[in-house]
């Protein structure tokens, strides 16, 4: 009997700053029928040369499919893409990812390279689209994307509902060379998502949006069971969950780290906290979770005022932060508490009270740290839906888009005053009480001094630091 030529499913990773695994493809290439398809990944960021790569596969793909966030990454996705269409013309190429369920149809408006954009969580669409493109099928009959007519006219399919992750395949991590991003993280590292979506409702947040306040996730049996599979394979040392809220269920959470430890993995983890999940879990809780071997927490405070919290919808109290700081400083649990400070009607009070916890937080243990950014309005976002109609001007094309510096750069209601304030609290407040070499020790003396006593004037240190070590850029 005749062996079948496979389909090859071109997929593409724009280049970014950090070296997370590639999950989206992951996800979307693992539910693909391995018998029929063979599933090519490219990474900008481990490929020295993608388009060559992309140019070896292209002649025998059914369709070329990349993920982009909104931001840097999209000028790269654009570049390849267009030179993807230049190659081979006929090629369906697929947009998907956060940029693309938040502007579905200006994707496809404004570049004519773009054939499909797909919204919210892409595996059985992703899956639709391919059997479509195999079979000579109707993308009408496609939930949750955008397409091009053949009269040229820009299509919107009912969107698809989420769906459980225990119902999808197992994320085939062979797609992927693991080890080249072993070695671009500089540590065993294995990126991994146990969940999907958010219940809840921040306003300057677009997960509400994309997700409609909707969340699933693999049962804790079958997750653990997985995790030791592919720590059996990779001996990672360290798994990265990148859940966007993994303590969303207490007893769910407790499961896995008592599965985890019932199996003796051997490695740490991180995950992404909400302060008000934590208040609801015991010491005992954060022990077992410890146990299993929870090495740090990202824990979003965005403001030290508690008004400003209830404006931004967080639903979450000063007090249950300090609360889970408590915690995690007894339990040696690294911990991120990032702030956001420039919002619209955002007072003096409320910087004031931002500057004070967020120094509290870094001030109780090492390796505490509270990174600050500045607002930027960021597309799908309530607080950005408000500051348009009051006049502030969003970039319109998806052009324009890629030039958006969303974490780097701030708003209008940042002051030149407020910024230099706080891009001198925050080099302060790095080298303060961070575990630190012998060589920056007089440093952060003087670090300490200037916060305690809030004196910013003439910071030589910065200066000579600034001049001499580069700053990491981020998009």
């Amino acid at each position: 009997m005749p062996v079948l030529k496979k389909h090859k499913i071109l997929l593409y990773n724009p280049i970014a700053v950090f070296f997370d695994m590639p999950l989206a493809l992951l996800a979307i290439g693992s539910v693909l029928d391995p018998e029929k398809y063979e599933v090519i990944i490219v990474d900008g960021r481990i490929d020295e040369n993608p388009l060559e790569t992309i140019q070896s596969h292209i002649e025998e793909a059914l369709c070329f499919g990349t993920t982009v966030l909104t931001g840097r990454p999209i000028k790269d996705a654009l570049k390849v893409t267009q030179a993807v269409k230049k190659m081979r013309q006929d090629i369906p190429v697929i947009w998907g990812g956060w940029h693309t369920s938040l502007f579905p149809k200006q994707t496809l408006k404004d570049e004519i390279c773009i054939d499909v954009t797909a919204q919210g969580q892409g595996e059985d669409t992703f899956r639709e689209l391919v059997e479509v493109y195999a079979t000579n099928g109707d993308l009408s009959q496609v939930k949750g994307i955008c397409y091009r007519n053949e009269e040229g006219e820009i299509i919107k399919n009912p969107p698809r509902t989420i769906v459980a992750m225990d119902t999808f395949a197992d994320i085939n991590y062979e797609l992927i060379d693991v080890e080249k991003y072993f070695e671009k993280k500089g540590r065993r590292q294995l990126d991994y998502i146990s969940s999907t979506g958010c219940y809840f409702r921040c306003t300057f947040c677009a997960d509400p949006f994309v997700y409609n306040r909707k969340w699933t996730a693999i049962s804790p049996e079958i997750m653990v069971n997985k995790l030791a599979a592919l720590h059996e394979k990779y001996q990672f040392t360290d798994l990265n969950l990148q859940d966007e809220t993994y303590f969303t269920y207490r007893d769910r959470v407790i499961e896995i780290s008592e599965r985890m430890i019932e199996k003796g993995l051997n490695f740490t983890w991180a995950a992404t906290m909400r302060a008000d999940q934590g208040s609801r879990m015991s010491v005992e809780d954060f022990k077992i979770c410890a146990k299993s071997g929870l090495r740090r927490l990202l824990i979003g405070v965005e403001s030290g005022s508690q008004e400003m919290m209830n404006w931004l919808k967080k639903d979450i109290k000063v007090e249950q932060v300090y609360m889970c700081a408590e915690r995690c400083k007894d339990l040696g649990i690294a911990v991120q508490f990032p702030f956001i400070v420039g919002f619209p009607e955002e007072t003096d009070e409320s910087i004031r009270e931002t500057v004070k916890v967020a120094l509290d937080l870094n001030s109780m243990h090492p390796n505490f740290h509270t990174p600050i950014f500045y607002f930027k309005p960021y597309p799908g976002t309530t607080i950005t839906d408000n500051v348009v109609k009051d006049g502030y001007k969003l970039p319109e094309t998806v052009h324009e888009w890629s030039d958006f510096d969303f974490v780097g750069s701030s708003g209008p209601w940042v002051s030149e005053e407020k910024y230099a304030f706080f891009e001198k609290f925050k080099f302060y407040l790095k080298f303060a009480y961070s575990n630190q070499k012998w060589i920056y020790k007089p440093l952060q003396l003087v670090a300490r001094w200037r916060l305690k006593h809030k004196y910013f004037n003439m910071p030589v240190e910065k200066k000579i630091v600034d001049t001499f070590f580069k700053k990491q850029q981020l998009a």
